[in-house]
């Protein structure tokens, strides 16, 4: 019974971390570094709630373009119902896929994954997927955290490769795939909030096959 009891609250607990969304410093601080820009087209991969391409929106303003993509149907409707209630016109939203990001080829200058990498069942298509969708010189940031044994044990990923550890993504693991994928890897910053890591990468002009 209490063994049952600790599972629940840790679901709960589960549910609150993976579902907190990104505050304004984050943004802000995610902005500067992917060096965010008035004319740009910027891709919130995973978008959850949009809270950072929504943001984004403003900063590219009316000649730029920010694309929200999700995998889930519900949470797709429900960023195209408030990307209409607003009336952005710069702002995009896309039925993601298991293996696609469904984004136009070369699109984006810059493309951001704030805790969704770790739930990708088929990384190596959709790390070329990503790929493709950046122009070269294009940026990529994954924001991710490492395994978390309570969260394993309450919210397991079905799906995912097995060398995962549980609920999340070594840092390791994460730069090892992306550099896999034709990705280089420029810098890891470990003070990310709530206990997370950024990997800032790019696409460089030679890309590997």
């Amino acid at each position: 019974m209490r063994k049952r009891g600790q599972l629940l609250l840790a679901a709960l607990l589960g549910m609150v971390f993976a579902l907190a969304p990104a505050s304004p410093d984050e943004i802000a601080r995610l902005g500067k570094l992917m060096d965010w820009k008035a004319g740009q087209t910027i891709a919130d991969v995973g978008a959850g709630a949009g809270e950072i391409g929504l943001a984004a929106a403003k900063v590219v303003g009316e000649r730029g373009r920010v694309y929200l993509t999700e995998l889930d149907e519900q949470k797709t409707k429900d960023l195209q119902a408030e990307v209409g209630a607003r009336g952005l016109r710069n702002v995009v939203v896309l039925q993601a896929a298991e293996k696609q990001t469904n984004l136009p080829t070369a699109c984006c200058d810059a493309i951001v994954l704030r805790r969704v990498y770790h739930h990708l069942t088929a990384p190596k298509e959709m790390n070329g997927s990503l790929l493709q969708s950046l122009k070269v010189g294009g940026k990529l940031a994954v924001i991710d955290f490492p395994p978390r044994k309570w969260l394993s044990e309450s919210d397991p990923v079905p799906g995912v490769p097995a060398n995962r550890g549980g609920h999340g993504i070594p840092e390791k693991i994460l730069v090892e795939e992306l550099q896999g994928a034709g990705f280089v890897v420029e810098r890891v910053l470990q003070d990310w909030p709530e206990e997370s890591y950024c990997v800032m990468a790019r696409k460089d002009e030679v890309k590997k096959q």
